[in-house]
């Protein structure tokens, strides 16, 4: 569907405007991104006070630093980021002292975290583990039991053994498929995603939500505050609820410096009717299906659930609904889905909180690579490494195992490109082959290890996702669609070019710079 159909279809409210100079600099976001200048500017003259002041006290200021490189050291942190601050800390001493204090004390994130403690509280009963179904899974695979036990352990994530999952290579295809299910929804629809942007894709979406709310479906949708800088103006929601679609936006940014913009909610989720869930790497924007092109062709890939494992996406959206309530409500129940006619194997959805001392994601894709005997496959659009992924990857090469990542051919982002290349040379030295998707960019996050297992969501390999947001994915164990996600794999590294030691060396110097020089803070960014 076209704008101009969109245009007629009653929807001419909710189309953007064209944005000019002025508006950029005295709209709304202008001013927000002015008052954040401001503080910045404030909060580094302080810190600049600091630094011209103390070293006159010498021996005040070298006992203070010490005092916080001492506590770094010890501290729990990921070694990375400690090479990180300790590097801060001893090129501007004062400075980065006081830089550190600040991101470490949780002020501007202490209250996200409480409220994300307080949703998960309130929600601890609403779905259990069926013990029959664990003790299936440990007669199978104790070690893939011990890994449910690890994720059922850092929250409410069962195993389960009655969904069938279907494998989408391409965001058009998962497109598709969610227009066909939209418009069977009777009871509600639920939808969470990074970034929505107005235009083919997310018209046709919209059209069908809006019909649906008006025959009284509860339709929500959640996207991240971010959206408001790039993609939509900051009152969509209400515009949506002009619609009967209740909306909001999570962590909307505000015109005060706060650490907690750091934590971005980057899952995709659409659940319908509690029956039927869709999770991956694709957003609701043009690119993502092709029908624009901005990095060459948009590699991507998605699942569809239909089983009993959707409660657990059901009740990852209601959490994180709540999270912001002033009086969260939970239903009484998580509506339990309908069975398949066939279904296969195990599965096991679950999220990724970047409040707590877990770093699931990453210890969900190393345990695959620790357990792997023939082959771990991996699409990912990022490689920006801590030293625990690092040594995974090059542990399973160096025992024989057939470990092989898809990255970019066409970048989105510089920085990031250039900082993947800062971790090729060690890798392939130590066995694991790396591929650059020519066509394009590759933006599927998917995992898989020796026909057996597979990791499918909203996880990238690298600091962000990993460290800093909300995430969500599902583990895959035998379930029937685990061939079409190897083929596609294939498939896909016939489009690639190998990268080897003579294609490092023939770097563009300019990249190989930008990469090093930004590994320094590789772990902030």
């Amino acid at each position: 569907m076209n704008t101009k159909e969109i245009a007629d279809s009653g929807l001419t409210l909710l189309k953007k405007g064209k944005q000019g100079l002025v508006h950029a600099l005295f709209g709304r976001v202008g001013l927000l991104i002015l008052s954040i200048l401001i503080q910045a500017a404030v909060l580094f003259g302080l810190f600049s006070w600091f630094e011209d002041t103390i070293p006159i006290y010498l021996g005040g200021s070298v006992v203070f630093t010490f005092s916080i490189l001492l506590y770094l050291v010890n501290s729990t942190m990921d070694p990375s980021a400690k090479i990180t601050w300790l590097i801060i800390i001893m090129v501007l001493p004062v400075f980065g002292c006081l830089f550190y204090l600040w991101t470490q004390s949780e002020w501007g994130h202490r209250t996200l975290k409480a409220l994300v403690n307080r949703s998960d509280r309130l929600s601890k009963d609403l779905i259990c583990q069926d013990p029959e179904v664990f003790q299936k899974l440990e007669t199978e695979d104790p070690g893939a039991a011990g890994l449910a036990r690890y994720i059922a352990s850092t929250g409410l994530f069962p195993v389960y053994n009655q969904t069938d999952v279907t494998y989408f290579p391409l965001g058009e295809d998962k497109w598709v498929r969610m227009l066909a299910e939209l418009e069977k929804a009777q009871e509600f629809i639920y939808l969470e995603y990074f970034i929505v942007d107005e235009g083919l894709m997310w018209g046709k979406i919209l059209e069908i939500l809006a019909r649906k709310a008006k025959q009284g479906l509860d339709v929500r949708l959640m996207y991240d505050g971010t959206c408001e800088l790039t993609t939509l103006p900051y009152d969509y929601p209400r515009r949506l609820e002009e619609l009967g679609i209740k909306c909001k936006m999570f962590s909307p940014i505000a015109p005060v410096m706060s650490t907690h913009y750091n934590y971005r909610d980057h899952r995709k989720i659409l659940v319908i009717d509690g029956d039927t869930a869709f999770t991956g790497g694709v957003n609701l924007a043009d690119e993502y299906i092709n029908h624009i092109i901005r990095y060459g062709h948009w590699k991507d890939a998605a699942i569809m659930l239909k089983g009993d494992a959707v409660e657990s996406f059901t009740l990852m959206f209601l959490q994180m609904w709540n999270v912001d309530e002033k009086e969260p409500v939970f239903p009484e129940r998580i509506p339990k889905p309908s069975i398949p006619d066939s279904y296969s194997g195990f599965v096991i959805p679950y999220g990724d909180c970047p409040l707590d001392d877990n770093k699931l994601g990453e210890m969900v894709y190393i345990d695959l690579l620790n357990r792997a005997t023939r082959y771990v496959h991996i699409m990912t659009p990022y490689l920006i490494l801590d030293g625990e992924m690092e040594t995974a990857l090059k542990y399973a090469a160096q025992r024989g195992v057939d470990v092989k990542i898809i990255l970019p051919g066409i970048p989105d982002k510089v920085i990031p490109y250039a900082l993947a290349k800062t971790h090729y040379k060690s890798l392939i030295r130590s066995g694991v082959k790396i591929y650059e998707y020519t066509p394009g960019f590759v933006h599927a996050k998917v995992f898989i290890r020796d026909d057996l297992e597979a990791v499918v969501g909203t996880i990238n390999l690298d600091y962000r996702s990993l460290y800093h947001h909300f995430e969500c994915a599902a583990y895959l164990r035998d379930v029937r669609c685990l061939p079409d996600i190897e083929r596609d794999f294939l498939r896909t590294l016939n489009a690639c070019r190998p990268v080897s030691e003579e294609s490092i060396r023939q770097e563009k110097l300019s990249v190989k710079l930008a990469g090093y020089l930004a590994k320094v803070i590789a772990p902030l960014l």
